[in-house]
């Protein structure tokens, strides 16, 4: 018999935060993310919740919401992240940089950006994806721009402009503004690359000001906040070694997070193949392995559902939930005795299954030993989250408002919590 069901759960007022702009705080705004993480949510979960003097933790660290709050709050964190974009942009947000220091690098930079002459770029040899999605004027100058970065002597200093550059891509490109799905505007005109970078390096600058004064005020500027390229399935951490763990797992169509950074992957040479990055995320269907069972009752009858509509649907599923329970086991092994993990996931729909994610979730962390009950769960409207609403109903992928075959989705989203005794 199945049991677990969310429906019934009511929503939780006080985790709307639906007039709150919490993005805009701190280095939150460094850099734009698919279904970015609400700081006000991670802030709240700290405040309230959080394990006195013990590592907060995040295996999908993601653009880093939960370390810079960690950080922030007094904690030391530890994050991995299977993208190195996401690792990239989660660094340079955790790490303050000395405001005068900052401003002398950014004031050297911009001086030379009267040197440039696109002549000299005529024979750059990028991958081929970067003359799909670039005009060779706006090509030209990212390039250079990219290049003087890249004589920075000093790491911090030129991650941080790297995350400004990687940033503004989707603006100087020909990519659609609107849409988080990779799909060309042939009618865009694209920002200037010189005009758009010191625009957000500016507004990065200041972001930092106030980061950097706030934590050196209170004595915080040397918090670790370590932030590695690595796998939630097997993060590294210590066994014991966390007291809070506070995460937001990908979605089922979690391969999408590839093809939206692929433009920065592109230009930072973090991938050649597309498809081959895409294969390290959670979920996808590249495996030869093609097992449909999983180790959930509800799960299963998803599957079998699903199975009866796409097998390949149904295998990518599979994949998506097997893999998650290696995440469930992961975080009982790290988390320390009484430590508490709140993981924030919502539900969808597949080809007109629904995808009760959060339910099967509840269930893999059940199985992997934690002190699991259903009063603790949290159930919030997401009026701000950002993401897009609409589904493509047969395959799930972000579509457009437009697409007649659309359903909107992620309505509701739910904060699983529960301890390890």
């Amino acid at each position: 018999m199945i049991s677990t069901n969310f429906d019934n759960i009511k929503v939780n007022k006080d985790w709307a935060f639906d007039r709150v702009r919490s993005v805009e705080q701190w280095t939150h705004g460094y850099h734009r993310y698919p279904a970015k993480f609400l700081p006000n949510v991670v802030k709240k979960i700290i405040e309230d919740y959080a394990l006195p003097k013990y590592p907060i933790g995040d295996p999908f660290a993601g653009c880093g919401t939960t370390l810079v709050e960690a950080k922030i709050h007094g904690f030391e964190s530890h994050g991995v992240d299977i993208n190195p974009v996401a690792t990239l942009i989660t660094k340079v947000k955790t790490e303050p940089i000395e405001p005068k220091f900052l401003e002398k690098y950014y004031s050297l930079l911009i001086s030379q950006l009267s040197l440039f002459n696109d002549q000299i770029f005529y024979t750059i040899h990028k991958h081929d994806k970067i003359d799909y999605w670039f005009y060779p004027e706006e090509k030209y100058k990212i390039a250079f721009l990219y290049n003087l970065i890249y004589e920075i002597d000093n790491k911090d200093i030129r991650d941080f402009f790297l995350v400004s550059l990687s940033h503004i891509l989707k603006n100087c490109s020909k990519w659609l503004q609107s849409s988080t799905k990779p799909q060309i505007d042939k009618n865009k005109k694209p920002i200037d690359p010189f005009s758009s970078f010191r625009t957000h390096t500016q507004m990065m600058i200041r972001k930092n000001k106030e980061y950097y004064n706030k934590l050196f005020d209170e004595k915080k500027i040397n918090i670790l906040c370590d932030i590695q390229l690595g796998d939630a399935r097997n993060t590294n951490w210590d066994t014991d070694s966390i007291g809070t763990i506070i995460t937001s797992p990908p979605y089922v169509t979690s391969y999408e997070y590839a093809d939206i950074h692929q433009l920065t992957g592109y230009w930072y040479e973090y991938f050649d193949n597309l498809q081959q990055f895409r294969e390290k995320f959670i979920g996808t269907s590249y495996s030869c392995d093609s097992n449909l069972s999983v180790d959930t009752i509800l799960g299963q009858k998803i599957i079998n559902d699903l199975s009866k509509k796409s097998s390949k649907t149904a295998k990518n599923v599979a994949h998506y939930f097997n893999d998650m329970s290696k995440v469930a086991k992961e975080i009982h092994r790290v988390l320390r005795k009484n430590g508490k993990a709140f993981i924030v996931i919502g539900n969808t729909t597949v080809k007109g299954v629904h995808i009760q994610s959060a339910e099967v979730f509840w269930d893999l962390l059940k199985k992997a030993g934690f002190n699991a009950n259903k009063k603790n769960i949290i159930k919030r409207n997401i009026p701000y989250k950002l993401m897009p609403t609409l589904r493509n109903i047969d395959n799930g992928r972000f579509a457009k408002k437009t697409d007649p075959n659309t359903k909107s989705v992620y309505p509701n989203e739910y904060i699983l919590v529960v301890e390890k005794k």
